[in-house]
């Protein structure tokens, strides 16, 4: 059994949950998000802490949908701190004119190519630059947030001879030795 969905959510202040038959609505401050919950997990809201449970299930099904149950979860404790605090994702550029500047909705990206990278941010994310190596993404959907900065992040993977190109800022890369005579 899942021991993520036997966990209780408590709702934080500000934040509203809906819980409609196969559907959950999270509103806070930062804006609002939907998602779908599967038919056999039951979501239940009482005194503002959300807690999940499996229906009436046969046996040989039981451990699927508890593992369904820990998704749902886990999904809605991510929509809850998505709402109320929003989630952020930090890259560095490393590398000898390689920069970054937020403009509007596109991002300039001096990589090193012969001409500028200039990525279209999608709808609900935004971006900002503190320095001309740094990067940061904020939005309210975790997946959203983690998508676009893998995209950023995959027109120039750090190498591992000279350690340039875009990394994480927590992303630690393992450094090759040059070829010997």
């Amino acid at each position: 059994m899942s021991r993520v969905a036997k966990e209780p959510i408590e709702i934080p202040t500000g934040v509203e949950v809906s819980i409609n038959d196969s559907s959950m609505s999270v509103k806070g401050k930062l804006g609002q998000m939907s998602m779908d919950v599967h038919p056999v997990v039951t979501v239940t809201n009482k005194d503002n802490v959300l807690t999940f449970a499996v229906g009436k299930v046969e046996k040989k099904e039981e451990k699927s949908a508890w593992a369904q149950a820990g998704t749902a979860r886990a999904n809605t404790a991510n929509l809850i701190q998505g709402v109320s605090e929003g989630w952020e994702k930090k890259l560095k550029l490393i590398g000898v004119g390689y920069r970054a500047k937020a403009a509007g909705k596109v991002l300039d990206l001096t990589l090193g190519f012969s001409h500028p990278v200039k990525y279209a941010l999608p709808e609900g994310i935004t971006v900002e630059t503190p320095s001309q190596t740094e990067i940061v993404v904020k939005g309210i959907d975790k997946q959203k947030v983690g998508q676009v900065a893998a995209e950023i992040r995959a027109y120039r993977p750090p190498e591992p001879y000279k350690g340039k190109g875009v990394r994480y800022t927590d992303e630690y890369v393992v450094r090759k030795e040059a070829k010997k005579k």
